[in-house]
């Protein structure tokens, strides 16, 4: 009696926590399906790419290269939304406003996410809590450029004549806090030398001045300077970086042209969201990103304007911005370079 009343007690408790238990089930299997879910549903409506470049630049070509083939992947259009100006904060802005819901994009580089934050005191976005990583893009590094007849062979040359006339030998670049201006102050510090920094209010300027003999010598990528140089009124002394550049084979590398070995300065571009967009979402658009940029056809228009693929994970983003912003961070404090 006694035995049947204590399981007739317990009957319902068992029952209940065997229901608990499948509903605990069902709970997590949805969880772990949402993901796949959303990366077969998504997107579900056109996505906007903000960006701070000017239309027909080379990022903005890029981005346009790779909207085409990912809005026939997605039967969904990817917008370009070019708000240039204010060293890229309207657009920052923009896209830090937007809802992380996977439908707004940030298309970026190492200046705005690892260099300005070491220029501005007062910078309005915090790139590691503002935003997600979600794809690289592209990177590219820089040639020494310098007008046609110039006397200088090489790297070497340059820095003989920058040791022999501390001060006097001119660089430009496009802006105080640029790349190019801190890759100068870079190789001033791995050579030894001073030189004097001329400022322009807009790229092309820069690689006229060069090529007319007003400065003698700037940074300048093949997108950049590419056609002063095509047009032979500029001559490339080498390329920062580790390797020669398919299309430039003939341009020796830093190290290679008597300038300090392993030298390099170069420029990324990658696509950030609104810190909070899922991660499904951001894993979906990485993916179908890097798919595309390693198509023998991208690759083969990217290298046009002297680009190369950068594919790998959000996290290949995170360790560039650490990375740049470690190297950057030391030269603007030995320069002392400030934009506030």
């Amino acid at each position: 009696m006694f035995n049947t009343r204590h399981n007739a007690l317990r009957t319902p408790t068992f029952r209940s926590g065997k229901a608990l238990w499948a509903l605990a089930l069902l709970v997590l299997s949805t969880a772990v399906g949402l993901p796949n879910a959303v990366a077969q549903t998504f997107p579900a409506k056109p996505i906007r790419s903000v960006a701070p470049y000017s239309p027909g630049s080379g990022p903005d070509a890029v981005m346009r290269i790779l909207s085409e083939r990912l809005s026939r992947n997605w039967g969904q259009q990817l917008v370009i939304d070019n708000k240039p100006g204010a060293n890229g904060f309207i657009a920052i802005g923009d896209a830090k406003r937007a809802a992380p819901d996977g439908y707004t994009l940030l298309q970026v580089d190492n200046t705005h996410m690892a260099l300005q934050p070491h220029v501005f005191k007062q910078l309005p976005y915090d790139p590691a809590k503002d935003f997600e990583p979600v794809a690289p893009v592209y990177f590219t590094n820089f040639f020494v450029v310098v007008a046609a007849n110039s006397p200088w062979k090489d790297v070497g040359d340059l820095i003989k004549a920058a040791k022999a006339a501390p001060g006097d030998i001119t660089y430009g670049s496009w802006g105080i806090g640029s790349v190019a201006h801190v890759g100068a102050a870079m190789l001033e510090a791995a050579t030894g030398t001073k030189m004097m920094h001329v400022p322009y209010k807009d790229m092309g300027s820069v690689y006229t001045s060069v090529a007319m003999g007003d400065i003698k010598w700037a940074f300048g990528t093949a997108a950049t300077a590419g056609p002063m140089y095509q047009a032979k009124k500029v001559k490339f002394l080498a390329l920062a970086a580790p390797q020669r550049l398919a299309g430039f084979t003939d341009i020796p590398t830093m190290g290679e042209a008597g300038g300090p070995t392993g030298f390099e300065v170069k420029t990324w571009v990658g696509l950030f969201a609104p810190a909070g967009t899922p991660k499904a979402a951001i894993e979906k658009i990485n993916a179908d990103v890097g798919k595309v940029l390693a198509t023998a056809e991208v690759k083969e228009r990217l290298a046009t304007f002297g680009f190369e693929p950068y594919i790998g994970p959000p996290a290949e983003l995170t360790k560039a911005i650490e990375r740049d912003s470690r190297t950057f961070g030391e030269v603007v404090k030995r320069a002392k370079i400030a934009l506030d």
